[in-house]
């Protein structure tokens, strides 16, 4: 009974090790399948999933890159972008002009690496062996090269083959890239037919290139005989005037020998001349630096001379003209400061009757501000009392206007009868009192009336007396 109670326990010890291992076992082995699923696609293949790829595509193309692959859901597989060499021999291909002509070639394909086509590999040859891509890329160029060929002229084919292998390109390209494949590279190594035409042309062409040789060859030996022939005139006239050049040259020089004597002859007199000359031009300069070195002797004793009494004479009279500048200098200043002092003066007395101006202007206001209070603080009436305190003085004025008026004669010729009964006299005096100005607006603002005569109205006869029409009366 007490052993059964201990083994029971160390029994289910064991069990609980032997599940945990196993649960540990089950997750490292889950974690390392995991990791196996997680694929990196190399630089020469493409990884195509398959499966559920979500986004409504088939497969999904992935180059150069890696991707995880979901256990059960999806799969992968690798299509191989190494290039595939095949050879493609056309035979009795129809021509433009119904001639049958043999194409051999070789072209070098892949599957392309661009999305798009990627895509249609996938779709197309995944699962295919590289036999089974090389057949049907083959059946395909077949297809395409004879519809080029078929398309084209004989002499189009032979003579311009770039477009013959851009309109093949264009052709194969389009229809490999429908199955995933691309072009790589085209070579057509000889074109010929059955009927010999190819081989016609280009005998043609040979022959045609071996005649133009030979007018080439005719042209050039013609030109070497006239050339020859050239050659020896141009030899014949070039020795007889070289000759001529010697026979010129010899009499040339033998001039010019004899010139050269009698230039050297002319020379030699000329240089004998020249020294004779020099001598005597050197020995009056000898005496002309004599008499220079004598005259520069003297020039200095004068200019002793001039020095000594420079210092008895020209010193005393530098210092007295000094002492005259200092002494004008000195009255100079004198004369500033006596001005500065006027204008000094003249500004304080200036100063002084603007001061006094400026306190008979303020007792002004303040006598102008009493009288307008004493109005009320009426302006109107202020002006009124201002006016009537002035009317003596512009009355007098008024009376001076005509006072120094000088009237040596007045002489009327009264005919005893004018307009409105008015005599000449009175028109006279009247008149002189319009030449008067008028106070009638001063009179108004201090409101009393000027008399009528002041005014320059006309003054009425008060006699009532009718002049007489035939009398005459003059007055002095």
């Amino acid at each position: 009974m007490n052993l059964l109670s201990i083994l029971l326990p160390l029994q289910a010890g064991l069990t609980g090790v032997y599940l945990v291992g196993a649960i540990i076992f089950i997750i490292v082995v889950f974690f390392f399948s995991m990791i196996r699923r997680y694929k990196r696609c190399p630089s020469d293949r493409i990884l195509v999933v398959y499966g559920k790829t979500g986004g409504g595509q088939s497969a999904k193309c992935i180059h150069g890159g890696a991707s995880f692959i979901w256990p059960i859901i999806q799969d992968y597989e690798f299509l191989d972008l190494t290039p595939m060499s095949i050879e493609v021999n056309l035979t009795n291909a129809l021509s433009k002009q119904n001639i049958r002509v043999n194409v051999p070639s070789r072209f070098t394909i892949g599957i392309s690496t661009e999305p798009s086509v990627m895509q249609n590999a996938a779709e197309r040859l995944l699962g295919l062996t590289l036999d089974a891509v090389q057949d049907l890329a083959q059946e395909i160029i077949f297809g395409q090269l004879r519809l080029v060929v078929a398309s084209m002229d004989i002499e189009e084919i032979n003579s311009d083959r770039d477009q013959f292998l851009s309109h093949i390109t264009h052709s194969v390209e389009a229809e490999l890239k429908k199955v995933g494949l691309k072009l790589i590279n085209v070579n057509i190594t000889d074109i010929h037919d059955e009927s010999g035409y190819i081989e016609a042309l280009g005998k043609e062409a040979a022959a045609k290139a071996i005649n133009e040789a030979k007018v080439s060859v005719a042209q050039k030996v013609r030109d070497g005989s006239i050339g020859e022939a050239n050659a020896m005139q141009d030899q014949r006239i070039q020795v007889a005037a070289a000759n001529a050049n010697a026979v010129h040259g010899e009499n040339t020089a033998k001039v010019q020998v004899a010139n050269s004597n009698a230039d050297r002859r002319s020379r030699e007199a000329e240089a004998e001349k020249i020294a004779i000359a020099s001598e005597k031009v050197q020995a009056a300069k000898a005496l002309e630096e004599a008499y220079a070195a004598e005259q520069i002797a003297e020039n200095a004793r004068a200019k002793r001379k001039e020095a000594e009494q420079g210092a008895d004479i020209i010193v005393p009279a530098k210092i007295d003209k000094q002492k005259i500048e200092i002494d004008a200098e000195a009255e100079a200043e004198q004369i500033r400061r006596i001005a500065k002092g006027e204008a000094d003066a003249i500004f304080m007395k200036k100063e002084a009757e603007a001061k006094g101006m400026y306190e008979i202007l303020t007792k002004q206001a303040l006598g102008l501000e009493q009288i307008v209070k004493a109005a009320g603080d009426d302006a109107k009436d202020a002006v009124l009392l201002l006016v009537a305190d002035k009317l003596p003085e512009l009355v007098k004025t008024q009376a001076e206007a005509i006072k120094n008026i000088k009237i040596d004669k007045v002489t009327v010729w009264e005919n005893g009868g004018g307009k409105d009964g008015k005599t000449s006299t009175s028109n006279f005096i009247s008149g002189m009192y319009k030449a008067v100005p008028p106070l009638q607006e001063m009179f108004n603002m201090a409101g009393m009336q000027l008399p009528g005569y002041l005014k320059g109205e006309e003054v009425k006869d008060i006699t009532n007396e009718e002049p007489s029409e035939n009398k005459s009366d003059k007055k002095e």
